[in-house]
């Protein structure tokens, strides 16, 4: 490295924290690639050693220093506008794209590069009471990580007991939808009946980006706790039939929103159908995890108003009345929902009416209420059944009443279940679930949200 280089960056680590807008700029305009790299890895160093508040500091000005020049973009576009070709439109190109996106495809060149940036999008998106003002930042982000993520560099793994401890321990962090208690949990969700695969990308070796838990079983069920029992016998996977996704974990918060599930999913289902063909059955038993909250939201027009309640609980009035003792049945609801499992007998029906109503009705903000949903839905998978007091743990309690649902993928639907659930908003059902479907549709009117689809078989 050149002895004027060397010095000026002796000088800068002096002043740490004070000349990142130099720093970036001076890695911007660099073209040797030791330089580069020397720079990337600086701005790196100096990133880490801030504190929160310089660092919101630093996602300002990468938005208002880094930005396109509007008046740029306007020449190259009138001059695309009058000579419509490759030349001009490269132009183009270039005058639209933010500095920022180079500056971090160069910072990304130093060791731990996308280590960092992954993690600086976790900061970034920790500052949510100032995400308007972060979100060219962390619109350049995420178009980038699309690329730098996409399926061709991923890798997928088998996790088994004999995998690394490391890993083991980072599978027990990473677990977010069912808690992992210990190693002898672990080692139950290992075993010869359970299957655990991840992603992993080349830039981050010793972190896996996403994991999926499977347990192989004897036909579908609604509840969790079969799953998930420690003590629970293992069964010879040739005796399973059907194999049920009861946990999709992302593992890096900075990748939200980079797509990752339907592949993973896509991929461990053909992995499965070769290890096992006597397998027919695959599907998910997923949480709600918004259910309670949407039925609490009763000032949302696209969601549980108070009418619609009323109207979806007529059926049940009677005895959600008589035994809370109140003369409104949507009130006698919530009565009785202080204490659910005291009353599972009588809540049981509506529940699951209520939370069909929320999987394919609800919306905010024009989206389905439920993320999960969303995901499935959206992969070309049918709603296949509905479970009231499905996992009784107390999570699931507080966001869903317990309620858990089944998604199926069958390969002969997917491609014409997606089409019609992204292009059109139809939500493929069950043949279970289609005629009590269609009555809480005619409830739930006058609604002009989803229609559901005709039956078909």
């Amino acid at each position: 490295m050149p002895g004027f280089f060397h010095n000026l960056l002796r000088m800068l680590r002096e002043r740490r924290g004070t000349d990142m807008n130099f720093l970036c700029r001076l890695l911007l305009s660099e073209r040797g690639e030791a330089s580069q790299t020397a720079l990337a890895q600086e701005i790196i160093n100096t990133y880490q050693g801030m504190n929160a508040a310089q660092r919101r500091g630093f996602f300002e000005m990468l938005c208002q220093e880094f930005s396109p020049v509007k008046a740029e973009i306007r020449e190259a576009a009138a001059r695309y506008d009058k000579t419509p070709n490759a030349e001009t439109l490269a132009a183009l190109f270039e005058a639209v794209e933010p500095p920022r996106q180079e500056l971090i495809r160069r910072i990304n060149t130093a060791p731990h590069g996308t280590e960092t940036l992954v993690s600086l999008r976790q900061d970034l998106l920790a500052s949510s009471s100032q995400a308007a003002k972060f979100a060219p930042l962390d619109a350049d982000l995420k178009h980038l990580f699309k690329s730098w993520f996409n399926r061709g560099f991923l890798r997928l793994e088998r996790i088994s007991w004999q995998t690394s401890a490391l890993l083991l321990e980072k599978l027990i962090r990473y677990e977010s939808v069912h808690e992992i208690n210990g190693w002898p949990d672990l080692h139950r969700r290992l075993e010869a009946d359970r299957r655990c695969f991840a992603f992993f990308h080349p830039a981050l070796r010793d972190d896996p980006i996403i994991f999926v838990e499977v347990a192989l079983a004897k036909g579908l069920g609604g509840g969790l706790e079969p799953l998930l029992d420690v003590h629970a016998p293992v069964l010879p996977p040739e005796q399973a039939d059907s194999a049920v996704f009861y946990s999709i974990n992302n593992c890096l918060k900075g990748l939200r929103g980079v797509p990752f599930g339907s592949f993973l999913i896509k991929q461990v289902v053909a992995e499965l159908a070769a290890e096992f063909p006597n397998i027919k059955t695959y599907a998910t038993l997923s949480p709600l995890p918004r259910f309670a909250q949407a039925l609490r939201d009763n000032d949302n027009e696209a969601g549980f108003t108070r009418d619609r309640l009323s109207r979806l609980l007529m059926e049940f009035a009677r005895d959600l009345m008589s035994l809370a003792k109140r003369r409104d049945p949507v009130e006698a609801f919530f009565v009785l929902l202080e204490h659910p499992l005291a009353n599972r007998e009588i809540l049981s029906a509506p529940l699951e009416r209520l939370a069909l109503a929320y999987l394919t009705r609800a919306h905010q903000n024009g989206k389905l209420y439920d993320p999960v949903a969303t995901f499935h839905l959206s992969n070309g998978a049918r709603l296949e059944g509905i479970f009231a007091f499905g996992n009784l743990r107390p999570y699931g309690m507080e966001a869903s009443f317990g309620v858990t649902a089944n998604y199926r993928y069958l390969p002969a639907e997917l491609e014409e279940n997606h089409e019609r659930f992204i292009r059109k908003g139809q939500i493929r059902v069950s043949d279970g679930l289609y005629r009590e479907h269609k009555r809480l549709t005619a409830a739930w009117q006058p609604s002009r949200e989803i229609q559901p689809r005709s039956k078909s078989h």
